[in-house]
């Protein structure tokens, strides 16, 4: 697997995120999903990031600076053809390096409280992340769970 940087250009890619941002309207009241689109994900605060065999998309996730020292998980998603293979770890694990690297202390995430997304929740435990209280512009919401990594305890 190899995973890059990108410019949001790939049909693969729109797809993807297009197919992210329908689940996440399925799944949730539209004013608890806190997906980005296309050009919210192009903005300069945020790196993004998708992974390839070959020529073949198997997932994406994002990562959102919201000051010098913290920093936001976004629009992680693992295509269908490849869950169950490893891809979401190797995404997160490659956000957590980069944020290790960037010098982050924190990296959050919001994501939802529905069955939907009982694996991701329990992917970011694994991780090491802990479930907290709303961060940077969220405000409580039953639709959603808070997670947050010290990363100063994982370097």
């Amino acid at each position: 697997m190899h995973i890059k940087i990108d410019d949001l250009s790939s049909p693969a890619v729109i797809a993807l995120l297009q197919e992210h941002l329908d689940d996440m309207y399925a799944t949730s009241p539209a004013e608890s999903v806190h997906a980005l689109d296309l050009n919210e994900l192009k903005k300069s605060n945020i790196t993004f990031f998708s992974a390839w065999r070959d020529d073949t998309l198997l997932g994406c996730i994002a990562i959102k600076q919201l000051c010098p020292n913290h920093a936001e998980i976004k629009s992680m998603r693992t295509a269908k053809h490849a869950r169950g293979s490893g891809v979401a770890s190797r995404l997160l694990q490659h956000t957590i390096e980069l944020a290790i690297d960037k010098a982050y202390l924190s990296l959050s995430l919001e994501t939802g409280t529905q069955e939907y997304f009982y694996a991701a929740r329990n992917l970011y435990l694994k991780f090491g992340f802990n479930i907290c209280g709303p961060f940077a512009d969220y405000q409580e919401d039953p639709h959603s769970t808070f997670m947050t990594l010290q990363l100063n305890t994982v370097a």
